[in-house]
């Protein structure tokens, strides 16, 4: 039996020609005689389309037209991960192959002998990601079809709805219902203290400070009083997410979960700071509410006993924070083992080649749950074109190869970094009336 017969009787390209196989078995060689390109240079381009300080990396190759880019978006740090990336990496990076991802990351993750911090992990990301959309590049794929392909056809994803007033948060909700979304975070602002994720009415609370005022157990009262008005309001179909943001010291974080329960949220985020995540223990014997967590998570030593133990429902890191698209497939991968979902972190302060990433993370891995989505200005998609599309309430990949997106490095430039800010991109300071700071 000829070569073409045996690839004809094992179903094996029987659709083509002599010709075409001719052809096909050409650049098959051309491919593994080209050598692999090499880092030639290594870039980082900063910028702030939308008031949020952004970090992309652009890696050049030494192959004509071959490059990348990756997100090492860490907003309050920017200046740091920029100078980890241009002092630290680049020198460590250049002349060696772009092929080999994994080795190349456990060499960045292990050169600074301390690890798992966020600075060096965003600057990781950067250039991972990087090597992910050159890989893509090369193979003429997007980087989903890297990962083995799609498991669904779009992404479902949810977004943010705030008030002041319960009303108004309520508004929102419905506003964004009818874009499509089938799932909705509802916030609501506190009177005259300072809550996360909408705005606040009425004089402000004077504390024994200047600065801004929470109160936890006031926080509670209020939260569950517009989560309680938005399932009636907004009915049993739509799916509600809350967000506590590591507020609440643990005590009322078991409470909160506890007297939402019946409430049926999609989830609730980010109940405890990780400083207090063995009290996840307590939140799960006292209720069945869905819980998600992982924003601020850099370590495995975070995310892998709330995994193995089920403590959490859904995993929802910031790629860029726990070092990039590389270990984050094996995130996914682990927690598919346990039946936790992923629900990545897809905030403002996450550029568009991150918010990619996460697409990607999302079509592929088969315990997918939700994704964050935020909605590009006209001024990002001015600098970041090919991002993905929303369409109903589903993010849509592009298709091109690697993320599909290229940067436009002298539009970057028009949105620099803001230096009027005294905290240089951090944020600042919230405290209970006493005085006593807030996690957040």
């Amino acid at each position: 039996m000829n070569r073409r017969s045996f690839i004809a009787a094992a179903g094996l390209g029987a659709a083509l020609s002599p010709r075409q196989l001719r052809a096909q078995e050409a650049a098959q060689r051309a491919t593994r005689a080209m050598p692999s390109p090499h880092v030639k240079d290594v870039q980082v381009i900063p910028t702030s389309p939308a008031g949020v300080r952004l970090t992309v990396v652009k890696i050049l190759t030494d192959q004509d037209g071959l490059y990348g880019y990756g997100c090492a978006t860490f907003t309050q740090r920017a200046e740091a991960v920029n100078v980890a990336v241009e002092k630290y990496l680049r020198p460590f990076l250049l002349g060696k192959p772009t092929d080999r991802i994994d080795d190349l990351w456990q060499a960045m993750y292990n050169s600074s002998y301390w690890r798992n911090g966020p600075v060096l992990n965003n600057a990781i990301s950067g250039v991972d990601q990087a090597l992910w959309d050159i890989k893509g590049r090369q193979a003429g794929m997007p980087v989903y079809q890297l990962l083995g392909g799609k498991c669904r056809e779009a992404v479902d994803c949810y977004t943010h709805a705030s008030g002041a007033e319960i009303s108004q948060a309520i508004d929102s909700a419905r506003k964004i219902m009818a874009q499509g979304f089938r799932h909705v975070r509802v916030q609501v602002g506190i009177p005259g203290m300072s809550g996360y994720g909408s705005g606040r009415g009425g004089e402000s609370v004077q504390g024994l400070h200047t600065g801004p005022v929470f109160e936890p157990v006031v926080s509670l009262r209020r939260q569950l009083k517009v989560l309680e008005a938005a399932r009636k309001e907004l009915g049993d179909e739509i799916e509600l997410l809350h967000d506590m943001h590591e507020r609440y010291p643990p005590n009322l974080a078991v409470q909160f979960a506890k007297e939402a329960e019946h409430l049926r949220l999609f989830f609730l985020e980010d109940s405890l700071s990780p400083e207090d995540i063995a009290y996840f223990r307590q939140i799960r014997q006292n209720c069945a509410t869905p819980l998600a967590m992982g924003e601020l998570f850099t370590s495995p030593h975070e995310w892998r006993p709330l995994v193995a133990e089920r403590l959490i429902d859904f995993i929802r890191m910031h790629v860029s924070a726990a070092g990039g698209l590389t270990p984050m497939r094996k995130v996914a991968a682990f927690a598919e083992l346990y039946g936790v979902r992923t629900a990545w972190h897809g905030p403002g302060d996450v550029s568009p080649i991150g918010h990619a990433a996460n697409v990607a993370l999302d079509l592929a891995c088969y315990n997918f749950g939700i994704q964050e989505y935020t909605a590009f200005n006209a001024r990002t998609l001015e600098i970041f074109s090919g991002c993905p599309a929303m369409k109903n309430g589903y993010f849509y990949a592009n298709e091109s190869p690697g993320w599909g997106i290229e940067v436009n490095q002298e539009e970057a430039k028009k949105s620099p970094y803001r230096n009027n800010d005294s905290l240089n991109g951090g944020w600042g300071e919230i405290r209970k009336v006493d005085g006593t700071i807030i996690k957040q």
